[in-house]
């Protein structure tokens, strides 16, 4: 897997300065703190604009987290691919019927310290169900769930308390609609629904 540009610690030092000066000049605060576990992942939302990546990337970029994310292959080809492998992504073909969850299970299972991001809403567009694969990834590779929420009237992203994917997933559903219950997007659109299910 590329070494991404989080893990040259000059670079990722210079970055969190610059990231953390444009975040007070444009207003924007981070609230809550990361766990010290060496694996989890991160699932943000809500996602209704482009603008998301810049925030979340400001906010690993402050907080110097080395994180991956998922994305469409097609975003990295040239010119720009490599730049974005450098920024932590994994390119996924979601026209191939490939069992992505297990694939990032045996990856949290081979790697020492892995982070990876993910927005369950799946899409810009209003949503009217989750996808759950965030949750079988944690569940299957038993590492906690953290979840960031962005409140985008209030330029606030708040950081929750990580947890384990439990034998009730109707409770972790409640649980994670909970948390998300007062994010804002930039976009007004209501939250999909979060619907888990056991396997």
């Amino acid at each position: 897997m590329t070494k991404t540009l989080f893990e040259y610690a000059a670079l990722s030092r210079l970055l969190s300065v610059c990231a953390a000066w444009l975040f007070r000049v444009a207003g924007w605060r981070i609230e809550g703190v990361l766990p010290k576990a060496p694996k989890f992942i991160v699932a943000a939302a809500p996602h209704t604009t482009n603008w998301d990546f810049l925030v979340m990337l400001g906010v690993v970029l402050i907080v110097r987290l080395p994180v991956h994310w998922l994305g469409k292959h097609t975003i990295f080809r040239p010119p720009f691919g490599s730049i974005f492998a450098r920024l932590g992504g994994i390119p996924i073909d979601r026209g191939k019927s490939s069992n992505v969850v297990e694939q990032l299970v045996q990856v949290f299972a081979a790697r020492e310290r892995f982070v990876l991001t993910i927005s369950p809403e799946g899409s810009r567009r209003q949503v009217g169900r989750w996808k759950s694969g965030f949750y079988h990834i944690a569940k299957g590779a038993a590492v906690p769930l953290l979840l960031v929420s962005v409140h985008y009237p209030r330029r606030t992203v708040t950081i929750g308390e990580p947890f384990y994917a439990s034998d009730d997933a109707a409770a972790d559903a409640r649980h994670i609609t909970a948390f998300f219950a007062t994010a804002r997007g930039k976009f007004s659109q209501a939250l999909g629904a979060i619907e888990l299910s056991n396997t």
